[in-house]
């Protein structure tokens, strides 16, 4: 099933979104004459002006300059420039198109997509359980440029590969004892490269091949009594991290993502939760907390009563603020510099994550649910889902589809995904190929 939804121009463009405006790059830096500003000078200038503006503003200040002078239009053919940009602005480190000048402009309409809610939806289809005695519950969803994995209550991940919509395979975890009747449920899922990387409430952590059939590896063996109860699970290129309930001291688990092996064990984020945590094993309603990486080897940990960021190459606290009201830790996410919560009131707080400086703060009556991107914030509330810009708070939209009562939803910078009750997976895509 898959429909198409916009109110807006099917270009999606906001600000010379069709790159029009910019001479074609080269694939190489080119040279040119200027005794006054050197060529890198010029590249830096662009770039601090492009920063400067914000996600959507870059392009037309970008526009604007490069047709001051022959020389500036010089700058705006530099693909190490677009580069850069794409990095600083985008967060993207790879190609999906053919050059950078692209893929950045690739990456300028999707954002403006997701402004104008202009998106295809798609109900992705996946065989039922085998188990049909067994009630299966979705409880974590991850995104990667072309896949979508989510992870169920009986232990296993089933795989979809996006840009066809197809199911493609489910992974199995190892087989061992049962602590509690939800002790092998999904607490956690990530992609690295070609490597699909989840854990259960067991502590279990299985690693599996994206592009090789055949089951999972289990890379660790989860002691609940030594570690307590695995909440969160999530990683990247450079670290696994968990956050732990249930045990004290011992909050944080993590590795290092090349060796596997533990580099750090401690902290007392989720201490005051223990017992909720011991409660998950045989009661998957509660949220506990939430452990996200974000930016420069940081990641960030909620729970109802705090929020920590914490440094993962040296192992130390940088910041952490206390909640005067308890928040709902199923709104609580951290992307790039930004982490959002929502507290007992209704009131959403979007924070800087290195200094917890706020960025702005918005009503978000109803909030059962919630993640953010880049730059915008979703949050299910009464069957639906919201959208927020979080620059300054601003309310766009609700999506179009109904879709009940979600149990795990997840964004990144072109899909946003979420699961309902039913075990529907609803998948919309705010690529700007619509």
């Amino acid at each position: 099933m898959s429909t198409a939804s916009s109110s807006s121009s099917q270009d999606g463009g906001d600000g010379g979104g069709d790159g029009g405006e910019f001479a074609g790059p080269s694939h190489a830096r080119r040279r040119f004459n200027t005794a006054v500003w050197p060529e890198p000078f010029l590249e830096a200038l662009a770039t601090q002006i492009a920063i400067d503006a914000g996600r959507l503003a870059a392009a037309p200040a970008l526009a604007n300059i490069f047709q001051v002078c022959r020389t500036w239009r010089s700058v705006s053919q530099s693909e190490p420039l677009w580069q850069t940009l794409t990095r600083r602005i985008w967060h993207r480190h790879h190609l999906q198109h053919p050059s950078w000048h692209e893929e950045y402009v690739y990456r300028h309409r999707t954002a403006s997509n997701f402004r104008s809610r202009t998106y295809n939806y798609t109900i992705l289809n996946f065989p039922p359980n085998e188990n049909n005695n067994e009630a299966l519950s979705c409880c974590r969803l991850a995104l990667s440029d072309h896949h979508l994995a989510a992870g169920f209550s009986d232990g296993s991940v089933r795989l979809f590969h996006l840009p066809t919509r197809i199911y493609i395979t489910t992974f199995h975890p190892h087989q061992r004892n049962h602590l509690g009747l939800y002790s092998r449920a999904v607490s956690g899922i990530f992609f690295t490269d070609n490597r699909l990387v989840f854990a259960s409430l067991d502590g279990d952590i299985h690693v599996a091949s994206i592009n090789v059939q055949g089951a999972p590896r289990r890379a660790h063996l989860g002691d609940v009594v030594t570690d307590g109860v695995l909440v969160d699970f999530t990683g990247c290129n450079r670290w696994w991290v968990g956050l732990y309930a249930g045990v004290p001291n011992r909050a944080f688990h993590v590795r290092n993502s090349n060796t596997e092996e533990v580099v750090f064990i401690g902290g007392t984020l989720t201490d005051p939760d223990a017992v909720d945590g011991w409660h998950l094993l045989t009661d998957l309603t509660g949220q506990i907390g939430r452990i996200r990486i974000t930016h420069d080897d940081m990641a960030v940990g909620f729970t109802s009563r705090r929020v920590i960021v914490f440094d993962l190459r040296n192992q130390m606290i940088l910041g952490e603020e206390e909640f005067r009201r308890e928040i709902n830790v199923g709104v609580a996410d951290a992307y790039d510099n930004a982490l959002i919560f929502v507290n007992s009131r209704s009131v959403a707080n979007v924070l800087q994550v290195g200094s917890l400086e706020e960025i702005c703060r918005f009503m978000a009556r109803g909030s059962l649910l919630g993640c953010i991107n880049g730059g915008y914030g979703f949050i299910s509330v009464g069957g639906g889902i919201r959208v927020w810009e979080l620059e300054r708070g601003e309310r766009l939209y609700i999506l179009r589809e109904q879709i009940g009562n979600v149990t795990a939803m997840v964004v990144d910078e072109q899909y946003a995904a979420a699961s309902s009750v039913d075990n529907t997976i609803h998948l919309w895509d705010f690529g700007a190929h619509i």
